[in-house]
């Protein structure tokens, strides 16, 4: 019944054909590795604060996770304190990058990183609760 379109769209820019895109698995692969890193960060800056047995395995394991998503490329770490020294501050921002991580794990269907994401929620909740109850 129509004829198929033959030409080029007009709304098409120039060149655009020979500009590389990325698929949308990258895309998610690009920002879950960059809420894991900025997690990783936090992580980094809580253990600086408070050591734990459980901070040093949390940060392994997202150091791993961001390398797996980039390649094998290591995530670039600080060892001293980058932001606001206070404890509650920081659990709050981990949580919050943890379900960051969560919502595009779950979305690109990564079980590994939805899983460690969902574990962190979950120790930065715990911890942040534990620093607002009266001691």
């Amino acid at each position: 019944m129509y004829e198929p379109i033959r030409t080029k769209s007009v709304h098409t820019p120039a060149g655009a054909a020979d500009f590389p895109h990325r698929s949308r698995e990258e895309e998610l692969d690009i920002q879950l590795a960059g809420h894991l890193a900025a997690l990783l960060a936090v992580t980094d800056e809580l253990r600086g604060l408070e050591p734990s047995a459980d901070l040093d395995t949390a940060a392994e394991r997202l150091a791993g996770q961001v390398a797996r998503l980039r390649g094998g490329r290591p995530p670039v770490r600080t060892s001293q304190g980058l932001h606001e020294p206070r404890l509650i501050s920081l659990h709050e921002r981990a949580h919050a990058l943890a379900g960051r991580a969560l919502v595009v794990a779950a979305s690109r269907a990564d079980t590994a990183a939805a899983i460690l994401a969902a574990e962190r929620m979950d120790a930065h909740g715990a911890a942040g609760a534990r620093e607002l109850a009266p001691h």
